[in-house]
């Protein structure tokens, strides 16, 4: 009886920790990947180690990637309970969302001017 408890918890702990692996490749960005969309102003296109931002949750918020899924549920959102995304839009700071919206379009536009020369 022992012996069948004892397998079928090794069975789902190994379970487990195959989903968690699987949960790491989904969410972590690749290690390698230079051009994964980070901050401007960083080099490489990527975070930088002990940078802004430092949560593992913000840095996939503010990839490329993360920021296309919040501007779709922001969209969506507004399309469905107008009334309340725009309570809710009073909570964000419009200064720190423009600084790094203007940080972004100037970022773009050095980076087109640095390929046509």
């Amino acid at each position: 009886m022992a012996d069948r408890d004892a397998s079928a918890r090794s069975l789902i702990h190994t379970r487990l920790a195959q989903s968690r692996e699987e949960l790491r490749a989904i969410l972590d960005p690749p290690r390698g990947d230079p051009g994964g969309g980070g901050m401007p102003g960083e080099g490489h296109g990527g975070f930088a180690r002990g940078g802004f931002p430092r949560s593992r949750t913000m840095r996939v918020l503010l990839s490329s990637r993360g920021l296309g899924t919040m501007g779709a549920l922001v969209g969506g959102l507004l399309l469905a309970r107008p009334a309340l995304a725009l309570r809710l839009l009073k909570f964000v700071p419009a200064g720190a969302v423009a600084k790094i919206l203007m940080a972004r379009a100037v970022d773009a536009l050095k980076s087109k001017s640095g390929e046509s020369n």
